[in-house]
């Protein structure tokens, strides 16, 4: 069986329905762009930079709304103090591995100057999980010009998962892991609105895996050389909903239950790391007076945190489903057995499956 999504596998997560594309380019205007870089000379390099680029670009001067939720600290996610403090998201996100995160970041303000965004400052988001078991860190093969490649690549439409971008060298409950994506289609009085998550999943032990609830991690066999992770996870959440910083903070809370779903709990060494951000105001800088602001009534929430918490489950599970088998610095990670995964689905839910 060749690697597939979740659902082209007949599971499905939740009760809520995704957007079109099942991802987090279902929301508008946002684009996602990957770099992937695999070499083994001079130094084995599994490794890339992932770009989230909401408003199409326009991030740099018609900020969002955006909230920031720690589960875990073990990690880096650059700019959030600010994000705290002002709850303004106003650049594009990278996500990489644990010793790019600089350069990255450092990447994004060139680009602002070098575009003339530079009105004030810029203290981008960058995150980070960590990949030296397939990848040789202490190279620092990542560049500048990488971080630039991703932010060309973004696009709107189907997002490449698996082993792409900051996700190529990632591993998640044992097996291969790496960037997944999902999205739901929320109702509420008075408006439709769409909730995606983007994860690069790095984290959790193989027994603890759960898919819609069955123990698939347990029924699987560890199997001699089984690699685990420490940790960690990056959960990105957008939407185009009206929501105010405060809100935003309380959908990235809820990425932890899409997590705990999956089978992450957090653990001493994991960077479990969230950021939701909203697309449905605008606060243009250099500001012009005061702003018009909509806000949905905080009684609507619900709706947005039952559809965080299963579009990131599925991510999570669609980054394992995508993920191929990859032989890098240390050694080998399999990718999970899709037919076995279905297999085990389908004895406890009999209706699972093709």
């Amino acid at each position: 069986m060749g690697r597939a999504r979740l659902r082209d596998l007949g599971l499905t997560i939740g009760l809520m329905p995704p957007g079109p594309l099942n991802a987090i380019t279902d929301v508008p205007g946002v684009l996602v762009g990957h770099r992937t870089v695999i070499r083994d000379a001079p130094r084995v390099t599994r490794t890339g930079v992932t770009m989230v680029v909401p408003r199409e670009g326009a991030i740099w001067t018609d900020y969002a709304f955006a909230g920031y939720h720690s589960f875990n600290g073990n990690g880096e996610m650059t700019g959030i103090p600010w994000i705290e403090e002002s709850g303004l998201l106003g650049s594009p996100i990278g996500i990489t591995n644990t010793y790019a995160v600089g350069i990255v970041r450092d990447a994004l303000v060139g680009y602002a100057v070098e575009h003339r965004y530079s009105h004030r400052f810029h203290l981008p988001v960058v995150a980070e999980t960590f990949d030296g078991y397939l990848n040789d860190i202490e190279a620092f093969p990542l560049t500048r010009e990488d971080a630039f490649a991703a932010l060309a690549a973004a696009r709107g439409g189907p997002v490449d998962e698996g082993n792409v971008g900051g996700g190529t060298g990632m591993r998640c409950h044992g097996w291969k892991g790496g960037i997944g994506t999902s999205s739901r289609h929320v109702e509420v009085p008075g408006g439709a609105y769409t909730v995606g998550a983007l994860v690069q999943a790095n984290y959790g032990r193989r027994h603890h895996l759960r898919v819609d609830g069955v123990p698939v991690g347990r029924e699987l066999e560890a199997g001699a050389g089984a690699v685990e992770p420490r940790g960690s996870i990056i959960v990105i959440i957008a939407t185009d909903a009206p929501l105010l910083a405060v809100q935003c903070r309380r959908l990235a809370q809820r990425a932890t239950a899409g997590l705990a779903r999956a089978g992450g709990l957090g653990f001493n060494s994991s960077g479990d790391l969230f950021l939701a951000f909203a697309t449905g105001n605008h606060v243009r800088e250099p500001a012009e007076g005061p702003y018009t602001l909509h806000m949905l009534p905080h009684a609507y929430l619900d709706a947005f945190f039952e559809g965080t918490a299963e579009a990131v489950e599925e991510a999570i599970l669609n980054a394992l489903c995508a993920a191929e088998t990859m032989t890098g610095y240390q050694g080998t990670v399999e990718a999970i057995p899709l037919e076995s995964l279905v297999e085990i689905v389908g004895r406890h839910r009999p209706s699972a499956g093709p």
